[in-house]
């Protein structure tokens, strides 16, 4: 199962003013969630002309750290620019993966925002008839048919995704243990085995060294 996971806040700075997710199970997308947000700050005049949420509608809502809780659970979350919504949201357990990263190795030349990607790729796609492009809902049903459409068209798995993120900033080298300061893809083809080790006995590894090693042991197969 993967996550489709997308915020609207009240502008580039933070302030999250709703957070919705659909989960992707064997190409189908099922279990929509949504909840509009009491944020941090008010909302942006600018933020508010895209999204159409105002104050009243955010008056006396949970704030984000009341509502997160029913959108964990997944070991996956994808978003379309996951570097913004992983940045908004307080820490997920779990791996990501974007959907703009991946449409830009696919497709190149093409306009990659979601409805642009929407409309070139001519994705199957039925939102709630209730709401617009911006708000959280509505675009986790169109990053899910893009996400949908990306492994049909590759054959990648969640790993193989990973995998190809090359996300600035990874991990590259193992901070701790007997293989301390070796490069991880080193590790992964030398020692398989004490890195499915580690990925299954400390359950504390950090998001970005959890994902390094799930994307070496991908391709060290």
């Amino acid at each position: 199962m993967l996550r489709v996971i997308d915020t609207e806040t009240c502008g580039l700075q933070g302030g999250i003013v709703e957070v919705a997710s659909v989960d992707v199970v064997d190409g189908q997308i099922v279990n929509p969630m949504s909840d509009l947000i009491l944020p941090d700050r008010p909302i942006g005049r600018q933020a508010m002309a895209i999204h159409r949420i105002t104050e009243a509608m955010v008056r006396g809502k949970p704030t984000i750290e009341q509502a997160i809780g029913r959108y964990h659970g997944s070991a996956f979350y994808v978003a379309h620019n996951a570097s913004f919504d992983r940045r908004m949201l307080p820490e997920m357990h779990g791996e990501w993966i974007c959907t703009m990263t991946l449409a830009r190795a696919l497709w190149p030349g093409r306009k990659y925002g979601n409805q642009a990607l929407r409309e070139s790729l001519q994705l199957e796609v039925s939102p709630p008839p209730d709401l617009h492009a911006h708000r959280a809902l509505y675009d986790c049903y169109v990053t899910a048919a893009l996400l949908v459409r990306i492994m049909d068209y590759s054959g990648w798995d969640a790993a193989e995704m990973l995998r190809r993120m090359q996300v600035k900033g990874s991990v590259n080298s193992l901070p701790f243990g007997k293989y301390r300061g070796q490069k991880v893809d080193d590790v992964a083809k030398k020692d398989p085995g004490y890195c499915q080790w580690m990925l299954k006995n400390i359950p504390d590894l950090k998001p970005d060294l959890r994902g390094a090693l799930l994307r070496a042991l991908s391709a060290a197969d």
